[in-house]
Formats: C-alpha cells, structure tokens, sequence
C-alpha cells in the first residue's frame, strides 16, 4: 500500500491503487468481497473529499484495488488522508490501512 501518492491540481489520472494488507503483511483475499470504496478528508481529520465512492477490485486473490478520481476530488490544492473501505459477503467492515491513512498530496497547477 503507498503510504504517499501525489497527484497535481485538477488531475484524474493516475489512479491510486493499493494492495491491501494485514498486520503481518499478508494479503487480503477480496474474492466475494461485496463492495470497496474510498474515503479522502483533508489531513488531519478535516471535511471529507471524497466520501465513500466506488472502488475497484483489481485482482481479488492479491488484494489489489484502485480509485479512479473524478472532476472535483483534485480540485483543491493540499495535503490529505485517505483509506479504502472493504465490505465482505457477510456484511463486515475492514478499513485499510488499518495503523494509519494514505498520505495523498495535490500539488498545485501553474495552468489548469
């Protein structure tokens, strides 16, 4: 999982993508995994970005997922947390990473 992501200004590509993890490093098994989501506020704890919106499960076994930012989620300039939400077939929760956040930084644009 990145512990940094930068991105600049205004930008939608690349995407984020992380491998989640336990404690011991392992990777989660997201194979019937009913939904991911991710999750930006401005750090630290401040207004939520980006608040539960669809994540992609990239490859189930190794845990890979990603968020493709849309219009708006780059749209401010700053440092922020972030994390990924999985919901399993059960109905349980697990946020990843679970220690700390994603460092995402926008860098801001000389042009837009």
């Amino acid at each position: 999982m990145p512990s940094h992501f930068y991105i600049k200004q205004n930008d939608t590509k690349p995407v984020i993508t992380a491998f989640l993890t336990d404690a011991n490093d392992a990777a989660i098994n997201l194979t019937g995994a009913q939904a991911v989501t991710f999750n930006m506020r401005v750090e630290p704890g401040g207004d939520l970005r980006v608040n539960a919106s669809a994540a992609t499960i990239e490859d189930a076994e190794s845990g890979k997922v990603s968020y493709a930012w849309t219009a708006g989620n780059t749209g401010t300039s700053g440092d922020y947390e972030a994390e990924f939400q999985v919901v399993y077939a059960g109905g349980g929760k697990q946020t990843f990473p679970g220690r700390n956040y994603i460092s995402v930084h926008i860098i801001d644009d000389i042009v837009d």
